[in-house]
């Protein structure tokens, strides 16, 4: 009978400590996966903010004062046909007459004797053509309409959007990879400790005849919900944080797109199954070829 509750006990206990690892695991994995979870949408972010940045980059095209309102919608249209244009605002005489008026405080009109601003138009370009060679390409062209009076840009913003922004991006990428690889060597050193402390079990298992298929199974299966639980923790912290973030700041939906969280999500689910399954097979293939001499060595 004492022998009986001995190994009741001895189960209980076991059992006890399994559960432990699984929850310590689980919240390893998750803090390690949060991680790298912002790490990507920082990366994508910045990508998405890039394009944001050059597709409300402005080419001012100033119009001939003989200009005629038909031509110039004409232009227009012309305009958003062309496979650089993201999109064109006009603005009248009338119109940058009265937005300077409003500025300065005094109508220009009124000791000039004339409305001295030229109907112009505020052409965006597509991100992928916001570079200076193109620009130049497009402002030379653009000239050469006989309504184009002058194209105005500024190039200190075209080297901010062009230069800064592909170093950040850099960085960020080279962050986001590092942090990739210490993700992965935490989590594997983690499954890596929880497997050794069942070395003896693997070993006894060998003992009785069962096959490696049948020694991984459960090891493989428990590591399979410590990555989906864990990944299902992890986006659920981040998806709270983004919808914090939005609540705050409404205008990030713009640069944060849904495209970019489901992209996040995704990589979480993925790396989080993939690597804890991974690395339980790996470790556990280890001590099934280890001979009982080493068992204890290591």
């Amino acid at each position: 009978m004492f022998l009986r509750k001995k190994k009741m006990s001895n189960k209980n206990h076991s059992k006890n400590n399994f559960d432990i690892q699984f929850v310590t695991a689980s919240i390893s994995t998750t803090l390690v996966l949060i991680l790298l979870g912002c790490a990507i949408l920082t990366v994508l972010t910045a990508q998405h903010l890039s394009v944001f940045m050059k597709e409300n980059f402005t080419l001012s095209i100033y119009l001939e004062s003989s200009a005629k309102k038909t031509e110039i919608y004409k232009f227009q249209k012309q305009l958003n046909a062309k496979d650089f244009v993201h999109s064109t605002h006009y603005i009248s005489k009338e119109d940058a007459l009265k937005e300077q008026t409003k500025l300065m405080g005094t109508d220009p009109s009124d000791f000039l004797g004339t409305n001295p601003f030229n109907s112009t138009i505020e052409l965006h370009l597509k991100s992928e053509f916001a570079n200076p060679e193109r620009v130049k390409t497009i402002q030379k062209n653009l000239l050469e309409n006989k309504l184009v009076d002058e194209v105005s840009y500024s190039d200190e913003v075209m080297d901010l959007l062009n230069n800064n922004f592909k170093r950040i991006s850099f960085i960020l990428l080279l962050l986001a990879s590092m942090l990739g690889l210490i993700s992965f060597a935490l989590i594997n050193n983690m499954i890596r400790l929880t497997i050794y402390s069942q070395r003896s079990l693997i070993h006894t298992m060998k003992l009785v005849g069962a096959s490696w298929g049948f020694i991984r199974r459960p090891f493989l299966i428990r590591n399979f919900w410590i990555g989906f639980l864990s990944a299902l923790l992890a986006n659920g912290f981040l998806l709270a944080a983004v919808h914090t973030i939005f609540s705050l700041e409404p205008q990030l939906k713009m640069i944060i797109t849904t495209e970019t969280i489901l992209i996040v999500v995704g990589s979480i689910f993925l790396f989080g199954l993939l690597i804890t399954f991974l690395c339980a097979y790996v470790s556990i293939s280890k001590y099934l070829r280890m001979k009982s001499s080493t068992l204890y060595y290591v």
